[in-house]
């Protein structure tokens, strides 16, 4: 790369990275709409902790940073890191409401377990590093 070029962020086709449902696309409009930041996209990020090890986060950004991918998916602009990039491949995000209450799920082939609550998981490489403790609100984790 010459010194004087431009960073610029990656743009990855939807499915080779992960994949969004039409309800999880339409529950991204509907919170672009009422923040009143239709220009924004979602970042998906993976980070340490949880009660399993690595956790799932969302937030919602202006634009992408230096090296991110960004994805088109249903209408709707997701960003991730390179880093998360590595744990979200092949995972699909889901919008679910129910009775007990509606949230993002996001399926993910590269987890080998995940918390009873959806929000935490642990990979291959992180399985030894599991204390057995979850604090999911009472539920306990489902390994």
């Amino acid at each position: 790369m010459a010194v004087n070029e431009p960073l610029t962020t990656e743009r990855i086709e939807t499915d080779e990275i992960l994949t969004v449902t039409s309800a999880a696309a339409d529950t991204i409009r509907t919170l672009l709409e009422q923040r009143s930041i239709p220009g924004y996209a979602l970042r998906v990020f993976v980070s340490g902790g949880g009660c399993s090890g690595m956790q799932y986060g969302m937030a919602f950004e202006e634009a992408a940073r230096d090296f991110d991918a960004v994805v088109d998916a249903e209408g709707v602009k997701l960003i991730i890191d390179p880093t998360s990039l590595m744990y979200l491949q092949g995972a699909t995000i889901d919008y679910v409401d129910s009775l007990m209450g509606g949230g993002f799920r996001i399926d993910n082939p590269n987890a080998v377990s995940s918390c009873g609550c959806g929000h935490s998981f642990r990979t291959d490489d992180s399985a030894e590093a599991d204390d057995g403790g979850c604090g999911c609100g009472g539920g306990g984790c489902s390994h």
